[in-house]
């Protein structure tokens, strides 16, 4: 229901934040909660988990972390509460790439992962996330190109700065780092 929330975090606890926005304070699962710090503003990309005796919130830095939770969580058998530290202690590359080679042993590292959960995820997520991924990151540049071209840039300029721009940065982040290598 939630694409993102913008505010500033005002509580820490060892599973959880509290972001406030707007004058109400949103309780939000995130992987790693003592990487943000307290009255710093933040932007978390949200997913809303809801059963018939739970509604949660799980925030995410990058847009690219939601969307392979969301992927995640697809899997049989894995759960929000399973699919949450696998991305705290992995990285996106790392677990995509264990999932293209079937690497058991890398997803079995992560908590509550045994052996059955670690080959669900390889036969169901095997194939499915690097062609997603470069689908991504080719709508991600053409949101580049474009926003960059509203602004009055020419597009041979806008590709000379493409190389040099972080692409698993958000979208918002990647037209600041192209306008401060364009006004070079």
């Amino acid at each position: 229901m939630y694409s993102y929330l913008k505010g500033i975090v005002t509580e820490i606890e060892s599973s959880f934040i509290t972001l406030e926005v707007n004058g109400i304070g949103y309780k939000i699962y995130t992987g790693n909660p003592y990487s943000f710090t307290v009255q710093e503003e933040y932007i978390l990309y949200t997913y809303q988990y809801v059963r018939e005796d739970e509604i949660s919130l799980y925030g995410f830095k990058l847009r690219e972390e939601r969307d392979l939770f969301l992927r995640l969580i697809s899997v049989k058998g894995l759960g929000c509460k399973m699919a949450l530290p696998m991305l705290a202690v992995g990285s996106i590359d790392g677990i995509v790439d264990a999932i293209e080679r079937e690497n058991i042993l890398y997803l079995k590292k992560f908590p509550k992962i045994g052996d059955k959960v670690a080959r669900q995820i390889i036969l169901d997520l095997k194939g499915n996330l690097v062609e997603k991924e470069n689908n991504n990151s080719i709508e991600k540049e053409e949101e580049l190109m474009d926003a960059l071209k509203a602004l009055g840039y020419k597009p041979q300029d806008i590709k000379k700065v493409l190389p040099n721009i972080s692409k698993s940065n958000p979208i918002e982040q990647q037209i600041k780092e192209a306008l401060k290598l364009l006004l070079k």
